[in-house]
């Protein structure tokens, strides 16, 4: 798959991604779903990126420059906050084993989308 097809895919799924993001989040942090054990540090963060990981997709959309440092920080942020949730179970806190999916999937998406386009942003470069 040639790269501008590539960052189009990661753009729309990242902006699908942060959408679903803010919209479950949302649901649980005001009402009108129910999510067990929550560990709201975690929640928080979830559905703040959420809005984050929409504005990377648009730029890795629009071929931003920025959008590229975006995707790391989310990579290196949501590594933050995985590590402070693995805290928290070693600590004994309450916590339901889909977030340990969830922070799963978040990160390998993330790490995934900073190396894609990073590597894709220094082929166009070179």
């Amino acid at each position: 798959m040639c790269h501008r097809r590539l960052l189009a895919v990661l753009a729309a799924l990242a902006i699908a991604f942060g959408a679903l993001t803010v919209f479950s989040g949302g649901r649980v942090l005001f009402g009108g779903a129910e999510a067990g054990q929550v560990v709201g540090f975690v929640l928080w963060f979830n559905f703040l990126a959420g809005f984050a990981y929409a504005a990377v997709g648009l730029g890795l959309w629009r071929r931003r420059r920025w959008a590229v440092r975006g995707a790391a920080l989310l990579a290196l942020l949501t590594a933050i906050i995985a590590a402070l949730f693995g805290l928290h179970v070693l600590g004994g806190g309450a916590y339901e084993l889909r977030s340990v999916g969830a922070l799963t999937l978040r990160l390998s998406f993330w790490s995934a989308v900073a190396v894609i386009t990073r590597r894709a942003a220094q082929s166009t470069t070179a």
